[in-house]
């Protein structure tokens, strides 16, 4: 059906009055990643199946109107219960998030956090303060802590007889209050001082890792926001996140509340997330409504359509820079994280989402038949193991209705290798001890 509709102009016409810019408009890139959909009837194998998946939660006394549905291929919607509601969708949140953060910052962006002093080193004492004008990274964890540590050690520090002093967004293994970001990083930075749960990072480092022992003599001291340092400073290093690209495929594979509501602030808030998020994957903004940028609590609504249309935004975006889906979500088969103990066909993408009472999952699943099928699954009940194994199931069911696919598609395959940032963490410090000056603390 959908080579006659291209053949006939149909698509390109439809596509033309709805406003989307693609021409030429090709069959392969329609059926790669959908732009929009041709109103028109469901499929009926697909319907088919979806009403028996319902009809086995209503018996379980489930709600059948709270539970969406959205299934589609290309243009061509396949099925739908509950498409345009905005339902309570936990974790596909962060499907928004990273939609708005790859257009807010690019993928290739990096968080700095620039570290300085206004003293003297001298025989390993650095006599003055250690200054961490913080950057707002999100994925400033232990690994990345011990490896600035490992870096002032080359730079002669082994012990600090002023502050730590904090200014700046910082935070530290996700802790967002930076009193205790600070504290955290202080202990991160001298061995002889390490917790249970700084040494059990440690132990998965590579053997024989350095262990930095710099010690502070002073106190944490946290600047307001807005004000400045007092006294010129001489810069140390300057530490690089990873890319974003790689910070969204951790935020995702493990769906990290706390990286996410990071990017969602500093983007610039739920409201204004859910607004640009609905532009970007031309969606009504009433189908994206949030409280956070993280899914956490049943405020955060989202319609099936919209999960499956964010998708779509987000593999346009990164098919331009020869990346897909793959690169920043989990993929079955492959990623652990939340996907660990699932049966979700191999080679799908997705993103899971969990609240109490709520269990849902999205993204895309290859077939032979119907190529890939984007999907959303949102389901309200309160037993989230038994909802997930039926999402499981419901997947299995289809595929094995349209086929599986002998290799993964290259449209929804990696194209980035996927280090773990702990391998890199060292490489990304830029030493810039070389000369004097006043470092602005402005966010």
């Amino acid at each position: 059906m959908l080579l006659e509709l291209f053949s006939s102009g149909l698509v390109s016409l439809w596509l033309t009055a709805a406003g989307v810019k693609s021409s030429p408009v090709s069959l392969a890139a329609l059926q790669d990643t959908p732009w929009a959909v041709i109103p028109g009837t469901s499929d009926t194998t697909a319907q088919a199946i979806v009403q028996r998946y319902l009809q086995g939660l209503t018996q379980k006394g489930l709600t059948q109107t709270a539970q969406g549905i959205w299934l589609q291929t290309g243009p061509m919607r396949l099925t739908s219960n509950q498409g345009d509601t905005p339902l309570p969708a936990a974790s596909l949140t962060k499907v928004a998030t990273s939609l708005v953060a790859l257009n807010t910052w690019g993928l290739q962006h990096r968080f700095e956090t620039v570290l300085s002093t206004n003293g003297t080193i001298e025989q390993g004492i650095l006599h003055g303060d250690l200054v961490v004008q913080g950057g707002a990274d999100p994925l400033m964890v232990w690994e990345e802590a011990f490896a600035i540590g490992q870096t002032l050690e080359q730079l002669g520090i082994k012990k600090v007889t002023g502050n730590l002093v904090i200014t700046g967004t910082f935070l530290m293994n996700f802790e967002r209050d930076p009193q205790q970001a600070a504290e955290l990083f202080k202990q991160a930075l001298n061995a002889k001082e390490w917790l249970e749960d700084a040494q059990y990072i440690y132990q998965t480092l590579p053997p024989n890792s350095p262990r930095p022992q710099i010690e502070i003599a002073g106190t944490i001291q946290v600047l307001p926001p807005g004000q400045s340092l007092t006294t010129p400073q001489t810069l140390l290093l300057r530490h690089h996140s990873p890319p974003l690209v790689q910070i969204l495929k951790v935020m995702n594979v493990d769906s990290n509340n706390e990286i996410s509501e990071t990017l969602a602030t500093l983007a610039g808030g739920a409201v204004a997330v859910a607004e640009k998020a609905a532009q970007l994957s031309s969606t009504p903004r009433s189908e994206i409504l949030l409280a956070n940028g993280s899914g956490l609590g049943m405020e955060n609504r989202l319609s099936p359509r919209a999960v499956c249309a964010m998708f779509a935004a987000i593999q346009r975006y990164l098919q331009v820079h020869d990346l897909t889906i793959a690169d920043i979500f989990p993929i079955s088969g492959t990623d652990g994280g939340t996907l660990d103990y699932r049966q979700i066909p191999p080679a799908a993408v997705v993103k899971t989402g969990t609240l109490n009472e709520v269990s849902a999952l999205a993204g895309v699943l290859p077939t032979r038949d119907r190529g890939l099928v984007w999907f959303t699954i949102i389901n309200r009940g309160t037993d989230i193991e038994d909802l997930r194994q039926q999402q499981d199931i419901l997947l299995q069911t289809l595929l094995k209705q349209w086929g599986t696919v002998a290799t993964a598609p290259i449209a929804i395959s990696p194209n980035l290798p996927y280090t773990p940032p702990a391998v890199t963490a060292s490489s990304r410090n830029e030493v810039l001890l070389r000369s004097t000056v006043q470092v602005s603390t402005s966010e």
